[in-house]
C-alpha cells in the first residue's frame, strides 16, 4: 500500500505544529519561572510586585501551548495519547498539581497583605 496525497504530509504537519506548541510552552515558561527566581531576590517590596505584574499576562497565556499540544495529541495522534498517557499518569499528575499551586500562589501574592515576605 502506497501512501500519496495529504496522507504522507497531513501528520508531518500536525507533529510539528505539536512540537512549535510544546517550544513555546517551554521558552514562554522560560520567563515565568526566572521572574519567579528573581522575585526571592528582590529587596524591596514594589519590585516583587512590578515582576510580578510583568508576568502575569505572559504566565496566563503562557499554558494555553500547553494545552493546546496535549488537545492536539489527542486529536490527531489518538494511538500515541493512549500509549504516553498511562505510561506518564504519575509525572502528568504532579505537572499539573504544581501548575495548579504555581497559579494559585501567583494569584494569591496579589491578595495578601500581611502574609507578604518584606
Amino acid at each position: 500500500m502506497e501512501y500519496e496525497g495529504a496522507a504522507v504530509w497531513l501528520p508531518l504537519v500536525w507533529a510539528g505544529l505539536l512540537a512549535v506548541a510544546v517550544a513555546m510552552y517551554v521558552v514562554i515558561d522560560g520567563f515565568d519561572l526566572g521572574v519567579g527566581l528573581l522575585v526571592t531576590a528582590a529587596r524591596k517590596g514594589n519590585w516583587r510586585d512590578r515582576m510580578m505584574v510583568s508576568a502575569a499576562p505572559i504566565w496566563d497565556g503562557n499554558d494555553t501551548w500547553l494545552e493546546l499540544g496535549g488537545a492536539g495529541l489527542f486529536a490527531v495522534f489518538s494511538v500515541a495519547y493512549a500509549i504516553l498517557l498511562p505510561a506518564l499518569y504519575l509525572p502528568l499528575i504532579l505537572m499539573l498539581i504544581a501548575l495548579i499551586f504555581r497559579g494559585v500562589a501567583f494569584e494569591f501574592r496579589f491578595k495578601a497583605d500581611r502574609s507578604q515576605f518584606v
